[in-house]
């Protein structure tokens, strides 16, 4: 029982990352109808953004965190601007394909300004917390109530806030939005300007727990099935599918073998499009692409 509590709590642990990825995934579909496959990159480079300003100025993690997510916001600015706003009225298709651009560029530019070396995460506590017999490092606690955090955010900012609203009414339908007079092309860039927020949080703490390497893109492809079971159109339902394909992988690598935690969230993802596509809080009008 003990082993079992464990891999839970574990898994929890990565599906907290998981998690808030998945949440920048669903945010920006929500808005624009786009899967930004850039995501994951955008965790990256954030990361080792934060990471330069922490080494350069010795910064502890909140005031990090506070330094970090503005910047993040206008790279997600600047990337909407630059290369998605060009291509409204374009095919879907030709969208995502900007997105794949932009990731490779992203992974590219990451590796020639840091190299290939991964490093050390500084600015948080190592001293091991145990809540009951279960140990946490402090970051993973973070993580945690990070995921927390950002779903009571999401939630209140969705159905509480004019602009959340707006954004809401650009996801049921554009061209009605338009009409009701909803600055489109200014939820886009807000829906990305969040979405980078979202991404810096859990690059921080995904750093913080592991290691800052180039292959923290990799995560972002991790994270995609979490944001299938919870609903590609379903910011909420983004984070709670982070959990339970967190908890997933950890159960499959615990009981069944080491191999089989890196295919169990994609195992997932053909399971959920036969049975259920468009995820346990999606919505059914969604349209494969």
């Amino acid at each position: 029982m003990e082993f079992f509590v464990l891999l839970v709590a574990t898994g929890l642990v990565s599906g907290a990352a998981y998690g808030m990825i998945a949440m920048g995934f669903a945010l920006i579909y929500k808005a624009t109808g786009v899967v930004n496959f850039a995501q994951g990159e955008l965790v990256m480079l954030t990361a080792y953004i934060a990471f330069s300003i922490a080494t350069s100025f010795e910064l502890s993690f909140f005031p990090l965190l506070l330094v970090t997510i503005p910047i993040a916001m206008v790279i997600g600015l600047l990337l909407e601007r630059i290369f998605i706003r060009p291509m409204l009225g374009e095919p879907v298709f030709a969208i995502v394909m900007v997105t794949i651009g932009l990731a490779v560029i992203i992974r590219g530019v990451t590796i020639m300004i840091w190299g290939p070396d991964p490093f050390e995460f500084p600015g948080l506590p190592t001293t091991v917390i145990y809540l009951g017999s279960l140990p946490f490092y402090p970051a993973q606690l973070y993580a945690l109530g990070a995921l927390a955090v950002l779903v009571l955010a999401a939630w209140a900012f969705l159905n509480r806030s004019r602009v959340g609203i707006a954004m809401r009414a650009v996801a049921a339908n554009e061209k009605a939005a338009l009409l009701m007079g909803i600055g489109v092309p200014r939820i886009h860039a807000l829906a990305w300007s969040l979405s980078s927020a979202i991404a810096a949080v859990a690059g921080i703490l995904f750093a913080a727990n592991f290691k800052l390497g180039p292959d923290l893109w990799f995560q972002g492809l991790k994270s995609f099935p979490a944001v299938i079971l919870g609903g590609l159109d379903s910011v909420i339902g983004a984070a709670i599918g982070g959990l339970v394909i967190g908890v997933i992988e950890n159960m499959a690598q615990g009981y069944l073998g080491q191999g089989l935690r890196e295919i169990a969230g994609f195992v997932v993802i053909v399971l959920v499009l036969m049975i259920r596509p468009y995820g346990l809080f999606g919505e059914r009008e969604i349209e494969r692409v």
